[in-house]
């Protein structure tokens, strides 16, 4: 089976087919080059018509992107429906976008190649990553408005930087991280409202029970 008839999104034809030109069109950017490579030669490959190609992604720049477009809407539905707790619903999105990306680890492969290679595409990947940012930290905005900015940029940052950081190990060969390790690391990022540390300096003489008191007495005075 190829990457283009994988199920990624059972039933939508219109998705399988976007899928399918991107197959065709990272293939060929690995063989030829990014650069040798011209839309005419992606739709011959993807039997369309340049016509097509225009119309469905714009250049070649944005076909080897285009699949996210399919999983930023998913994941925006995904956060839209959820309920419970914000910073869980996050982490979720996320695992379950690392499950949808390794239904086409093999696209999702050539594309890390691919990227890796062309300076202007790795640029335009850090804007892609940026979206999935923007999109948690407007969840967690609207979710949880008392919550520092400044917290909820360091959270989703640190998730997305999580979850890129073991899709690409894996990509790589180099760990099979599947989304039980994924949650396990996710767990391990701070949430929430971050916590004051109170310092507290005293006698090495003074007893358990005063310190107590004495820290009693000062927390209760803030």
């Amino acid at each position: 089976m190829s990457e283009a008839q994988v199920p990624l999104a059972a039933g939508d034809e219109a998705a399988r087919f976007r899928l399918g030109v991107i197959d065709h069109a990272l293939r060929l950017f690995a063989e030829q080059g990014y650069e040798a490579t011209s839309v005419d030669a992606i739709a011959a490959a993807a039997g369309i018509s340049r016509r097509t190609f225009f119309r469905q992604f714009g250049s070649k720049e944005d076909v080897v992107f285009a699949d996210h477009e399919a999983q930023l809407a998913w994941a925006r539905g995904y956060l839209g429906a959820a309920q419970g707790d914000p910073w869980d619903a996050v982490c979720e999105a996320i695992v379950g976008l690392f499950e949808r990306f390794t239904q086409t680890r093999e696209l999702a492969a050539r594309r890390y190649q691919v990227v890796r290679e062309v300076p202007a595409l790795r640029d335009r990947e850090i804007v892609t990553v940026f979206r999935y940012e923007r999109l948690f930290t407007e969840f967690l905005r609207e979710r949880r408005p008392e919550v520092a900015d400044l917290r909820l940029i360091q959270f989703t940052a640190a998730v997305t930087a999580t979850h890129n950081y073991l899709l690409r190990r894996m990509l790589r060969g180099q760990a099979e991280a599947g989304p039980g390790e994924l949650r396990a690391a996710l767990a391990a990022i701070p949430r929430g409202p971050a916590e004051e540390l109170v310092v507290a300096v005293v006698p090495g003489n003074m007893s358990p029970r005063r310190v107590a008191d004495l820290l009693a007495e000062r927390l209760g005075n803030l």
